[in-house]
């Protein structure tokens, strides 16, 4: 019993003395130039900073000790502020948690050093610096909690400001900043209908795997600006790029490209399609009256109930579609250049025109025009 309550004395006596050093100027300043020394991110910090949160931390650390409990909530919050601010200065986790090891590794031969030479024994030193890791850990995972938490409130920061920077240009609204835009540079407008978050994310990740981009839901759709448009991996959803432009030039594009989309989804298409390349497909679906117009004058003899009618304006077509190839139809139809050739006879005979016969674009535009609204009766 008396060993116990001496060595109780004696570990009583050392934690009273390490108190005392809470306040050594020269043991905060060693402290702080271990912290330092191995980790370069923490040593570019100006040095009041690193000794700022060494101080509070050393105090809070050997104060701990000599309550002989669990880490105050004062040292808990040194060490979430610590986490917190490391984050907003872009210095990563394992950097920050080498300079704090550091300083911890310093304090613990320091405290040994001083133990040792004050006659203090063995088993009381190792009790304290066992008690000293367990408070080390406690510290240490609120720190990387926080440090977790800072940087998800800056990114997701960031995001918001990134989206409503891109919802303005999209919109036409004046923008006071652009962000990550160069307003001297240009970009393409790439609108989709995706809505789901986690398709959107996706999509996002492989939009901007070259270099980085605006992307964000706007209207509910991603959309996304971006210097130059990734090839994508089949199966990716029908996504509609514009030419690239100025950031201020790009509001009348989005509005376009949503209309080439919508425009493509009828028409079955998938992936990734230029906006130019939907031109006629865009301009024809947004006057459906015409198409009408159209296909009841040159098609008025085929019946849309008849499939051999139907086989015959599916092959009409497919021919314009092959810029009048016959053979380049067969092969998209499966069939024999024979019978492609048959049909437009057959087309011909039944109307008294074929497609075959528009040399010109104009007259290739209105059948190709009145076809497509004939076949999407």
């Amino acid at each position: 019993m008396e060993h116990g309550t001496s060595a109780q004395g004696e570990t009583g006596r050392f934690l009273a003395l390490l108190l005392e050093r809470a306040s050594d100027p020269a043991l905060l300043e060693a402290t702080v130039q271990a912290a330092r020394s191995r980790s370069e991110l923490v040593a570019a910090l100006p040095e009041e900073e690193t000794r700022r949160h060494t101080r509070a931390l050393l105090r809070g650390t050997l104060a701990a000790l000599v309550e002989g409990g669990e880490p105050g909530e004062d040292v808990l919050r040194a060490a979430g502020r610590l986490g917190a601010d490391r984050a907003r200065q872009g210095v990563p986790v394992a950097s920050f948690l080498d300079g704090f090891q550091a300083g911890r590794a310093h304090l613990v031969t320091s405290m040994i050093a001083d133990g040792r030479a004050r006659g203090v024994p063995a088993d009381v030193l190792l009790d304290v610096v066992t008690r000293i890791d367990e408070i080390n850990t406690a510290l240490v995972h609120r720190m990387v909690h926080a440090h977790r938490v800072a940087e998800l409130e800056m990114a997701r920061t960031t995001r918001e400001g990134h989206a409503q920077i891109l919802r303005q240009l999209l919109h036409g609204e004046p923008v006071a900043a652009l962000g990550p835009l160069d307003p001297a540079a240009a970009y393409h407008c790439v609108v989709s209908d995706i809505s789901d978050p986690a398709v959107a994310a996706r999509v996002e990740a492989a939009l901007t795997t070259r270099e980085p981009g605006l992307c964000g839901l706007v209207d509910g759709r991603l959309v996304a600006l971006l210097a130059r448009v990734p090839a994508l991996p089949p199966g990716t959803p029908l996504l509609v790029a514009a030419p690239a432009v100025p950031p201020a030039e790009v509001a009348p594009l989005y509005e376009l490209g949503r209309r080439a989309l919508r425009a493509g989804a009828t028409a079955g298409l998938t992936g990734l399609r230029d906006l130019t390349d939907l031109a006629l497909l865009t301009v024809t679906r947004a006057e459906p009256e015409l198409g009408r117009l159209l296909s009841a004058g040159l098609l008025a003899e085929l019946d849309p109930a008849d499939p051999f009618h139907r086989e015959l304006a599916e092959t009409a077509l497919a021919y314009l579609d092959h810029g009048g190839r016959v053979e380049d139809t067969a092969a998209a139809l499966h069939v024999h250049g024979n019978t492609v050739k048959y049909r437009l006879r057959r087309l011909r005979e039944l109307t008294g025109r074929s497609p075959s016969d528009a040399a010109a674009v104009e007259p290739a535009a209105h059948w190709w025009w009145a076809l497509r609204s004939w076949l999407g009766r």
